[in-house]
């Protein structure tokens, strides 16, 4: 399958372009005062070329970890009866690269996301949690076990998340933020 559109660009380049553009005119501008025809405008492809790749302004700063988290939810998903949580979630880190999210977490207040990366954590800490939470289920554990657990993942992996951005998204692996956090995490 050609990883290129219509268009002849690479889809992969695309998907770049865009997020830098956004993120460009986010510190520039402000997110609120940013729109998706900024965007587009400032990346040089077309508006619907922009939904190819995400589904919201917001989704530009997410795109990266979004995969992560779907390739997450598919390997607890397909689990046996004992999933290994903690070995799925060091492979959400593993070759991580600094993307738009980690530029937003810096730059939080510069861009004006602030609020919009905490409404955006909460609602991939709440889906990292419910698969969580699900494969604990389906291996035997009590529910409320099970949410608690999870939403306590879903928590660890936005924290590792942000502290790997603020200490330096290019200097060290997400891996590293990730298994400091679960070794955060209470045992029993």
């Amino acid at each position: 399958m050609s990883s290129e559109n219509r268009a002849g660009r690479p889809r992969v380049s695309s998907r770049e372009t865009l997020a830098e553009a956004a993120c460009e005119l986010f510190l520039e501008r402000g997110y609120d005062a940013t729109t998706v025809a900024d965007i587009t405008g400032r990346a040089g492809v077309s508006r619907s070329s922009f939904f190819n790749y995400f589904a919201s302004k917001s989704a530009v700063l997410w795109a990266g970890l979004d995969e992560r988290i779907e390739r997450l939810e598919s390997e607890l998903g397909a689990a046996g009866v004992a999933p290994d949580v903690t070995a799925a979630i060091a492979k959400m880190g593993a070759g991580f690269a600094p993307d738009a999210l980690a530029l937003a977490i810096v730059n939080d207040i510069a861009m004006g996301v602030a609020d919009e990366l905490a409404r955006d954590a909460a609602v991939r800490a709440a889906r990292i949690g419910r698969a969580v939470s699900d494969a604990l289920v389906r291996s035997g554990a009590d529910r409320l076990e099970a949410d608690v657990r999870g939403a306590a993942w879903g928590g660890a992996v936005l924290a590792a998340v942000a502290a790997w951005a603020r200490g330096g998204a290019g200097r060290s692996e997400l891996a590293v933020y990730l298994e400091r956090a679960a070794e955060l995490l209470p045992r029993h």
